[in-house]
């Protein structure tokens, strides 16, 4: 029996307009689609009717699958002559364990290949109306994880290096411990009035976005009740969405149609 190849492919966040051509055309054409808990569930539309789904979304506090498992699946459905496309939230080398799931491939001969996502690392905060780089303002940009593999000791996170860089700091994963993350920061020589955002479910209809300092941006998100997924912006760049770049909270609610009902996957 042929053995199938496994598929990468990052889906984007939140708006399904975001895929890529060629993850769109993969996700067609697959036998098997893995999918992730933040992906835009309306791709899944575009799967073949009779395509196998499978649910693969984690928690934070809750996995369906564990990463193991998931391995397992891409290899054993390959191996049976399918073609799989693992269907990952934004890119899936970006904080995706997209890494981990070729290494697993690799090990077991399962030819694969990857289609990069537009990473919510940027097109989140871009549909806030926050441009990452602005001439005069910012001139780089840091993505840190908020959230780290607990079974390691320490972080391993320079948070001197990322508060003195300058420019503009971007936290995924970053809500339950925003509190630390933001004090480390500013222990480290982060001005503490810097301009600082938290966005949740980025992309989609029900996106919020809350805009304080980098002192209080985690209080503010305790009040506003943000739960994941979000992602905190911090840096001068923020100003450029009260000074008119925020697009598309002024959309039509009519036109903002991309909602994600995970509960109906």
């Amino acid at each position: 029996m042929k053995t199938g190849t496994v598929y990468l492919v990052g889906a984007g966040p939140g708006d399904p307009d975001l895929i890529t051509r060629k993850g769109a055309r993969l996700l067609r054409q697959a036998d098997v689609v893995v999918y992730d808990r933040l992906i835009p569930f309306e791709l899944l539309e575009e799967a073949r009717p009779d395509a196998e789904l499978i649910n693969a979304g984690k928690q934070p506090t809750r996995h369906r699958l564990a990463q193991a498992d998931i391995n397992v699946l891409l290899i054993e459905r390959a191996l049976g002559g399918k073609d799989v496309v693992r269907l990952k939230g934004g890119d899936p080398f970006i904080f995706g364990r997209g890494g981990e799931e070729a290494l697993a491939c690799r090990e077991f001969g399962i030819p694969f290949e990857v289609a990069p996502g537009v990473s919510s690392a940027f097109a989140v905060p871009a549909y806030a109306g926050i441009p990452l780089t602005q001439r005069g303002i910012s001139s780089a940009f840091t993505v840190i994880a908020g959230y780290e593999d607990p079974t390691k000791a320490g972080s391993s996170i320079n948070y001197e290096a990322v508060a003195k860089l300058g420019g503009t700091i971007v936290i995924l994963m970053g809500v339950k411990n925003l509190s630390a993350i933001t004090q480390r920061l500013i222990e480290n020589g982060l001005n503490a009035s810097t301009s600082a955002a938290v966005i949740e479910w980025g992309a989609t209809r029900h996106q919020r976005t809350f805009v304080g300092t980098a002192e209080h941006i985690a209080a503010i998100a305790r009040r506003r009740d943000i739960m994941p997924p979000a992602i905190t912006v911090i840096g001068e760049a923020v100003r450029l969405r009260e000074a008119g770049v925020a697009w598309f909270d002024l959309l039509p609610a009519a036109a903002i149609n991309h909602e994600i009902n995970e509960a109906s996957a």
